[in-house]
């Protein structure tokens, strides 16, 4: 029996489960939303927020059953919030997925790499001291410097000191978080204080100020980012073999890892600045996309970005129900469940 014979079976098996799982998968990412967007303080039923969603879109193609206030919860309130949310925690996975491969470190994150840290000083920079002197934009564009100072930092200071090893690299860059966070609460201490509680509240981390106006910055970002990395994918995969066997494939692999970096630095900085800081995500989600789709990067960017989008939805349905009718921090959640993850992930690696 040939080999096309012994795998022609296990093929066709393939061809017929993978249309089965996309359809799962949509599934379980359309029930998500609907519960997400019906959940809170007023609970809306499926049929209403459907009807609401369909007929914004495709304006009335469906009779108009539900008040006025309801439609304004689920267009302007929910809605918004869960879009924030998927582009948020898809962002954040795809990072994480990119940055393990060019550092070839499953611990590697943009939370512990302090690249988030970076996004908060450059976001609490403009909310306490500089103004909003270019709009809505000075936030981000803010927060993207603070976390490329923070990304190119953490490259200077790993070749400063030698550390080509991957396990430096993050520790080097849990040393930069300290340093930039304390960097960030003085400028706290300095601020203003009537609006030092508000900013404390945003850095643990929220998708609660979401508007329609705002979501088209995120997306800006996360849709040419996320298309990069999916392009890029066979070249991550080579990074996972090392950086000999890169460069044997042609790949200049400094000005790679930069660009990847780069591209970490603006796609966490923009994140940060409209959610606050979510930790953790960028760990976990590429090792749960890895048990899914195994470790080609050509599926594991695009699997990252869909269960990142699902996981924040569902921290943000767990931070709203707590303590209901308040909201609980956002990153309060993503901390405790990547916490448990990072330390699960430090004992599989002992192993």
């Amino acid at each position: 029996m040939t080999t096309e014979a012994i795998n022609a079976p296990s093929v066709a098996k393939r061809q017929i489960k993978t249309p089965v799982r996309v359809a799962l998968w949509a599934m379980v990412f359309l029930a998500s939303v609907t519960f997400a967007i019906g959940t809170g303080a007023i609970s809306i039923p499926v049929e209403t927020v459907w009807g609401v969603l369909l007929n914004k879109v495709f304006p009335d193609t469906v009779e108009q059953t539900w008040s006025r206030g309801r439609e304004a919860i689920i267009w302007d309130i929910r809605f918004p919030r869960v879009l924030l949310a998927i582009m948020v925690g898809s962002g954040v996975a795809i990072v994480g997925a990119m940055l393990q491969a060019v550092t070839r470190n499953p611990l590697a994150d943009p939370h512990l790499l302090g690249i988030s840290s970076g996004g908060a000083f450059g976001a609490i920079l403009a909310l306490l001291h500089t103004g909003l002197f270019i709009g809505l934009l000075t936030v981000p564009l803010l927060a993207f410097c603070g976390a490329l100072i923070a990304t190119l930092l953490i490259l200077a200071v790993t070749r400063f000191t030698q550390s080509s090893g991957a396990d430096r690299l993050v520790l080097t860059g849990v040393a930069i978080s300290f340093i930039v966070m304390a960097a960030a609460n003085i400028l706290i201490f300095l601020g203003d204080p009537e609006a030092t509680h508000t900013v404390v509240f945003w850095m643990l981390g929220g998708v609660g100020l979401a508007q329609w106006a705002h979501l088209v910055y995120p997306l800006a970002i996360l849709a040419p980012c996320a298309c990069w990395a999916f392009w890029k994918a066979p070249l991550l995969n080579a990074m996972t073999i090392g950086d000999e066997t890169a460069t044997t494939l042609g790949i200049a692999v400094p000005r790679f890892r930069l660009q990847a970096f780069v591209i970490a630095a603006l796609v966490t900085g923009v994140m940060v600045a409209f959610s606050g800081m979510i930790g953790f995500v960028g760990l976990m989600v590429p090792h749960i996309a890895r048990r899914f789709v195994g470790g080609d990067y050509r599926r594991v960017i695009p699997v990252s970005g869909l269960i990142g989008g699902l996981f924040m939805i569902w921290a943000d349905i767990v931070a709203r129900m707590v303590v209901a009718p308040e909201d609980l921090p956002i990153g309060v959640v993503t901390g405790l469940v990547g916490g448990c993850f990072f330390l699960w992930l430090i004992r599989a690696k002992s192993q």
